[in-house]
């Protein structure tokens, strides 16, 4: 098994660069695991627009078990993802039963940040997008999808998603295999990810 990391800001282009990286890989042998769906249970602190939760602090998630499921899955063994729910801020009760595949590609703004993490990937991808471009694309989908207000997503911005990503994400580039500069188009990146992925497996 090759286990792929995908990180970068909030907005950034990794959902649509993993899409194109699976689906060149092969969707039967590509498995995609969010970040997303490992929050830990704040919703306590959680008001409509935010309140006190910090979604992009690495203390915010649920790493331990993240990390157990990856070592399930290259062990050969299904798991049970959890699923959390946004609009809530809970991790929901059902779970999904997800099996192992040849390739696993994990999605997140956080994952290149803890070791014990970077140790289980064997490819690291960063994208590296400018904070104008990130803005709009988290505005646009926290007021269509998560059912924010633009001045709460905007005071958020302002005053968590910034400064986790200047002290915890942008940081976490170092660790990086391949670096991908904001691009339109990520067919000539995706292919070269796909050429190291392939010779990693021979």
């Amino acid at each position: 098994m090759i286990i792929i990391g995908v990180a970068g800001g909030s907005g950034s282009g990794k959902t649509t660069f993993v899409r194109e990286l699976a689906a060149a890989l092969g969707h039967e042998r590509a498995l995609v695991i969010e970040q997303d769906c490992y929050y830990i249970d704040q919703s306590h602190r959680f008001d409509r627009d935010g309140g006190q939760v910090n979604f992009d602090h690495p203390e915010s998630l649920d790493w331990p078990l993240l990390i157990e499921h990856l070592q399930c899955l290259r062990r050969g063994e299904a798991i049970q993802r959890p699923v959390y729910d946004f609009a809530t801020h809970k991790r929901r009760q059902e779970t999904v039963y997800v099996e192992p595949a040849q390739f696993v590609i994990l999605d997140g703004i956080l994952i290149l940040v803890p070791e014990d993490l970077r140790r289980e990937m064997n490819h690291k991808v960063f994208i590296d997008t400018r904070e104008e471009l990130r803005y709009r694309r988290r505005l646009k989908r926290d007021v269509a999808e998560r059912g924010r207000t633009p001045e709460g997503v905007r005071a958020q911005f302002v005053a968590q998603v910034k400064p986790m990503h200047d002290q915890f994400v942008d940081p976490s580039r170092e660790f990086a295999d391949q670096v991908v500069c904001e691009e339109h188009d990520f067919s000539g990146e995706v292919k070269k990810a796909v050429e190291l992925l392939l010779a990693l497996k021979e």
